[in-house]
C-alpha cells in the first residue's frame, strides 16, 4: 500500500498525505508546500509516508 501512496504523492502530493494521515495539520502543510512549489510538496509527502 505504501508503494501506491508514494506513486500518488509524486503525481498529487496532497492525495498521498491524505491517504496516510487524513485531513490534519500535515495535509494542510502539504497543500501549502505544493502551492509554493511542486517539489517541496513531493518531498514532504514522501517523508510523511516513509516516516509512518
Amino acid at each position: 500500500m505504501d508503494i501506491l501512496r508514494i506513486l500518488l504523492s509524486i503525481l498529487l502530493p496532497p492525495v498521498g498525505v491524505f491517504l496516510q494521515v487524513g485531513i490534519g495539520l500535515h495535509f494542510w502543510i502539504n497543500i501549502l508546500l505544493t502551492l509554493l512549489g511542486y517539489i517541496p510538496g513531493i518531498v514532504h509527502a514522501v517523508w510523511i509516508i516513509a516516516r509512518r
